[in-house]
């Protein structure tokens, strides 16, 4: 099964699959009912020390993935999150659904990379 990325703010499709938000803060300016979200697991985002530190700053965002990979590995609530993605991606599509204006710096593209990884 393939495992997409995709903004809250672009429309939803029933080629998405399975529609999680992977952001600890709700987005802004979204209902709920019209994001059409099967879930929305905050755990898998970074913690909040590490997603302030890091800012979006493009200069940060290679340390920013070693810790957040750490992160994914070693925190007990990420991990759970991260299986339960995996246990999605088994049996269907699953779209990883986030916020974040830049769609090539940002958690979802290290949290992408890493599940895919984790398939393997």
């Amino acid at each position: 099964m393939d495992l997409k990325m995709k903004r809250i703010y672009e429309a939803p499709e029933k080629a998405d699959g399975f529609r999680v938000l992977v952001d600890r803060l709700w987005p802004r300016g979204v209902k709920k009912e019209a994001a059409q979200l099967d879930a929305w697991l905050k755990d898998s985002a970074p913690s909040p020390d590490l997603r302030k530190w890091f800012d979006h700053d493009p200069e940060k965002f290679a340390t920013f993935k070693e810790r957040y990979e750490e992160e994914l590995l070693t925190n007990p609530q990420t991990a759970a999150a991260v299986a339960e993605i995996l246990k999605q991606v088994e049996t269907t599509d699953v779209t990883l659904v986030y916020a974040a204006r830049d769609k090539e710096i940002n958690h979802v593209v290290v949290l992408r990379d890493f599940l895919e990884k984790q398939r393997k």
